[in-house]
């Protein structure tokens, strides 16, 4: 149990890391016109994202599941490629990269590295550390009640980050513009 905590904690010092660069990039969106939309869902994404570590490590320590090799170790292999994507979007799509919604008029949208495949990779990477992290450790109980709530909020999410989008590149007749918000 102490290097799944361990693994939790490594998590969240990359969490931490995540907002220091969106603080960064807030910065300097808000400094070139740009426009946040969806604050009011933002406070649910970030409780929502640390009762997913804490709640991981909680029911680990409280139930004591047994660790299951194979599961455990396939899942650690997920947690690792989910974070591989999460710095790829994240590096794809540079200062535009923000865990908020905030879109700057007049950039152009961001077609490269893996938004080639996919609209909201990110959400991929979400989607998988969701599931991935808690069953390293059988937290089966967090995984499902995170995935569950995960996908009512990324709903509301994607809704909010295409609208902003849209209206940006509606306003914007030079092409549309890039957001590179995350959860």
């Amino acid at each position: 149990m102490i290097w799944f905590t361990l693994l939790i904690a490594a998590v969240a010092l990359e969490r931490l890391a995540e907002l220091v660069v969106s603080t960064r990039n807030a910065a300097w969106s808000f400094a070139r016109g740009g426009v946040e939309s969806g604050q009011r869902h933002y406070v649910v994404m970030v409780v929502l994202h640390t009762g997913l570590l804490v709640g991981a490590l909680v029911e680990v320590w409280v139930r004591q599941p047994d660790f299951v090799p194979a599961l455990g170790w396939t899942m650690f292999a997920l947690v690792v490629a989910s974070q591989a994507l999460r710095w790829w979007c994240i590096a794809t799509l540079g200062r535009q990269w923000n865990t908020r919604v905030i879109v700057v008029p007049g950039l152009a949208r961001v077609n490269g590295g893996p938004y080639r495949h996919l609209s909201h990779p990110n959400y991929v990477a979400v989607v998988l550390e969701g599931i991935a992290l808690p069953l390293v450790h059988s937290a089966w109980i967090t995984a499902a009640v995170f995935t569950v709530s995960n996908a009512v909020l990324m709903a509301v999410r994607i809704r909010v980050e295409n609208r902003a989008l849209e209206a940006t590149a509606d306003a914007a007749p030079q092409g549309p513009t890039a957001t590179g918000s995350a959860s």
